[in-house]
């Protein structure tokens, strides 16, 4: 236990939320503050990607006993299902046992929400916090930006309000903060797949839906009543784009051509297309991302990063494990706290930013190329005879919580062995023979 501190936390999502049990744990007075409504109390739809919690997600819930109550609203996904134009893959995601879990962020976010208030958290909705005094920890509140405010005084104050967070606006205005936004040209839709009459899934229930197109794809995830969540990635502009889908048929010609299985599945297509809203997706990065004893970042307010290696919650639960170790291992010293979980994590951070970036690539392409899931054969079958010497890269990222920069860094050097392998003779023919076993390994023993 540490001396017990009056905290605020801004923002009531996952990762606040979270934030909250921990320094519960810790024995702080612990206040959450949100600009929006109650999550529980308002119907929440047509803007959420599925979450997909793996490793680094369950050990940060289980570190504070929760991960049994979110594995009761988790459905695991052991394989992706990969629907191309005229035929359907399924690809195992790691070993026998190892699954990525789907669940909906909203029905995260309302159990969550209930843990921290079990807990003891106090949540305050319904507060506009448009500005924090980073030397006092002193939060300003009030109806609009340019009306009167009130002041909201703490011992400290946790920045976990997003990627837009109103706290990292005030830290940007020091001096030496360095700060970088970029959007990709790609755009999100949420659409959806209803159960059956006797609400069973249309689909596999334990797969990773994908339809991979290149430039654009179509993902799905399920849903507890049966549901899937899909998510349209599609570029804002160009000759297939958000932009040249403009009339109904357009969009039911598109579908038809491009995700023919897909239509009688998704009855409500055309309606929930230009009823749900296109959304952005954006990588931030900043440093430094505490001031003093007094103000820290934590979440995608200080590194949001774009969804497609399903690490964004997972990352963002792996900052409260990592700051709940040094707070652990420093007590009171809340300065030495905050530098060193901010020098731990920033590479991290930056690492699965490039991670998820390239994996759009993956999953939109390279998941329909034959010669890309050979190479995933290869690699799982290599790493099945040696465990200790070759792990791929997305059991190291999803299934492990080895550092993400050290995933990168490996993951890079795996691939350049790979591509080696690929060049091999009749490859195809002979992919599992010991001859490529034995190359695997003489290549892993120049590096």
């Amino acid at each position: 236990m540490q001396t017990p501190l009056k905290i605020a936390v801004v923002g009531s999502g996952l990762v606040g939320s979270l934030l909250a049990i921990y320094l519960k744990k810790a024995g702080h007075i612990v206040h959450i503050y949100d600009r929006s409504p109650d999550i529980r109390k308002i119907t929440f739809s047509g803007r959420s990607i599925n979450l997909a919690m793996s490793n680094r997600g369950w050990k940060a819930l289980d570190g504070v006993g929760i991960g049994d109550a979110i594995r009761d609203i988790a459905i695991p996904m052991e394989k992706r299902a990969i629907h191309l134009v005229d035929k359907l893959n399924f690809q195992a995601y790691g070993q026998e046992g190892e699954a990525i879990y789907s669940i909906s962020r909203g029905i995260l976010n309302r159990k969550m929400i209930d843990l921290a208030e079990a807990a003891g958290a106090v949540f305050f909705f319904d507060q506009k916090i448009w500005d924090v005094t980073l030397k006092e920890a002193t939060l300003h509140a009030g109806e609009t930006e340019r009306g009167a405010w009130e002041e909201k005084k703490y011992d400290m104050v946790f920045g976990a309000d997003g990627a837009f967070s109103r706290i990292r606006h005030r830290m940007q205005r020091q001096s030496m903060f360095n700060y970088s936004q970029e959007f990709l040209n790609i755009g999100y839709k949420e659409l959806n797949i209803p159960a059956n009459a006797d609400g069973t899934h249309k689909l596999d229930k334990n797969s990773f839906h994908i339809w991979p197109r290149g430039q654009y794809m179509l993902i799905a995830l399920p849903n507890l009543d049966g549901s899937f969540t899909c998510t349209l990635f599609m570029p804002f502009e160009g000759e297939n784009s958000f932009d040249s889908l403009k009339e109904i048929q357009d969009v039911e010609r598109f579908f038809e051509t491009n995700f023919p299985d897909s239509i009688e599945v998704i009855p409500m297509l055309t309606e929930d297309f230009f009823k749900n809203p296109t959304s952005t997706l954006v990588t931030m990065k900043c440093f430094p991302w505490t001031f003093e004893d007094k103000v820290a970042l934590i979440g995608d307010a200080c590194h949001a990063i774009v969804p497609f290696y399903g690490q964004g919650m997972n990352a963002g639960f792996e900052d409260i494990s990592v700051l709940y170790d040094m707070m652990q291992k420093y007590g009171d010293d809340w300065e030495t706290i905050f530098s060193e979980y901010q020098d731990s994590r920033k590479p991290n951070a930056d690492a699965i930013a490039e991670l998820s970036y390239r994996n759009f690539m993956e999953m939109s392409s390279k998941t329909a190329d034959d010669t890309f899931l050979l190479q995933k054969k290869i690699e799982k079958l290599f790493s099945e005879k040696h465990p200790e010497k070759w792990i791929p890269l997305y059991s190291r990222v999803t299934f492990s919580d080895r550092p993400y920069a050290e995933a990168l860094a490996i993951g890079d050097l795996q691939n350049e062995i790979m591509q080696k392998v690929l060049k091999t003779k009749n490859i195809e023919e002979i992919w599992d023979s010991e001859e490529i076993e034995a190359k695997i390994l003489a290549l892993l023993s120049e590096n």
